[in-house]
């Protein structure tokens, strides 16, 4: 967990102009980023990160505590009420501090400044900048009740949105029509794809068995093409809108389908030819983890492993946004594919202690032993051995005898 910077009280100079005055308050460098999973990459410990995030969600939260700030800052609300996420919990369990609905005022705050936080206060130059709401424990429980209340609301737009999707990519969902032709080969094999979402490093770990033995086609969606390749792994393909994966992934060799808009319009496309590479386009409305899962469907795969996609109503959520009733949508259409490995690695974990260990490998010494022994050859090779060590044994007795 990390713990809060605390700083007593003591007379401010010059130098000390942006340090809050009181014992709870909390002083650090400020990282200033709208897009909280780009922020995450240069956070350093104890910095003060300063978002504009609304209705923080469980990714964004683990991303921001792996970091290890001090607080975040948020000039949005980091529970709208919207749907009950869990960002805003996790960040707080962690001992991170947070305040809330601090305005597009905080966004001016240039990057790497020194920040006081005092309560809700954000001090810069000893000129308080922004005010906000210092969440608690408490608070976040009664945000997350309302929201609950209003899940309701929430379901009927997503079923609307499910509609919609439908209608428009039925001939997609159904027959294939519009998935483009790629070189990587799927036909009966086993398809791995990797999404940046919940425990995916965790599950990734737990199925290193399963992808020595079986050898699956690697998809890695947009920042899960890192996941894989951090793991010591081969990517096969990439798939996605190219927005948050890195340059070393788009270079290493895999193929690459660029996530397009229906009407072609494929923002990540200029950034992939740049690098030399010429990609596939993929034109569809749902989100890149859908048409991963569909390209590797109509391209025969004999299974689809799924790893960090989106499953849960809270997930599709979390997302915020519409186009994730593809993605409920695309599971019916590969449901008889797909295997989710999502909580993989909670639901099981080696028990066996280092005593363990040793005990079996005593054993194992032990049934070799006794079937040496049980042989003529083995009976005069433990001969051997013993009365060169009765050898041993008296030589060193006359050493140290005199």
């Amino acid at each position: 967990m990390m713990a809060m910077k605390i700083f007593p009280y003591r007379t401010r100079d010059s130098d000390d102009a942006d340090r809050p005055v009181t014992s709870d308050a909390t002083y650090g460098p400020a990282r200033v980023g709208r897009r909280t999973k780009d922020l995450t990459k240069r956070l350093a410990p104890g910095d003060i990160a300063v978002i504009d995030h609304v209705d923080i969600d469980r990714v964004a939260a683990d991303a921001l505590v792996a970091a290890r700030p001090a607080a975040v800052l948020n000039a949005a609300a980091s529970t709208s009420g919207r749907y009950p996420n869990a960002g805003p919990g996790i960040l707080l369990e962690a001992g991170i501090v947070l305040v809330d609905a601090l305005g597009p005022e905080v966004m001016s705050v240039a990057d790497g400044s020194p920040v006081g936080i005092e309560d809700g206060r954000v001090v810069v130059g000893g000129v308080t900048v922004a005010e906000g709401v210092r969440q608690t424990p408490a608070t976040v429980e009664a945000s997350l009740a309302e929201a609950r209340e209003g899940l309701g609301t929430e379901i009927e737009r997503f079923a609307e949105n499910t509609l919609t999707y439908l209608r428009r990519e039925k001939d997609l969902l159904l027959d294939g029509v519009g998935v483009p032709d790629v070189r990587t080969r799927f036909e009966g094999r086993h398809v791995l794809i990797v999404v940046r979402g919940y425990h995916y490093r965790e599950d990734l770990a737990m199925l290193r068995s399963y992808i020595t033995e079986n050898r699956p086609v690697l998809i890695g969606v947009d920042g899960g093409a890192d996941a894989i390749l951090d793991a010591g792994y081969k990517l096969d393909m990439i798939v996605g809108d190219m927005d948050s994966v890195s340059d070393k992934a788009l270079a290493c060799g895999a193929e690459i389908v660029v996530h397009a808009y229906r009407d072609g319009n494929a923002p990540g496309l200029e950034r992939v030819q740049a690098l030399g590479v010429e990609p596939v386009v993929f034109p569809a409305t749902g989100t890149s983890e859908d048409i991963a899962m569909l390209l590797a469907d109509d391209k025969g795969a004999e299974l689809i492993v799924a790893v960090g996609t989106h499953a849960t109503l809270v997930e599709f959520l979390d997302k915020g946004r519409a186009g994730m009733a593809s993605t409920f949508l695309t599971r019916l259409r590969v449901g008889g594919k797909l295997v989710d490995a999502k909580g993989v690695s909670r639901l099981y974990r080696t028990r066996i202690s280092t005593v363990q260990l040793m005990m079996l490998s005593l054993a194992g010494v032990a049934a070799v032993v006794a079937a040496l022994w049980s042989t003529n050859v083995g009976q005069t090779v433990f001969g051997i051995v013993i009365a060169r060590f009765d050898d041993f044994t008296s030589w060193v007795g006359r050493l140290f005898g005199g």
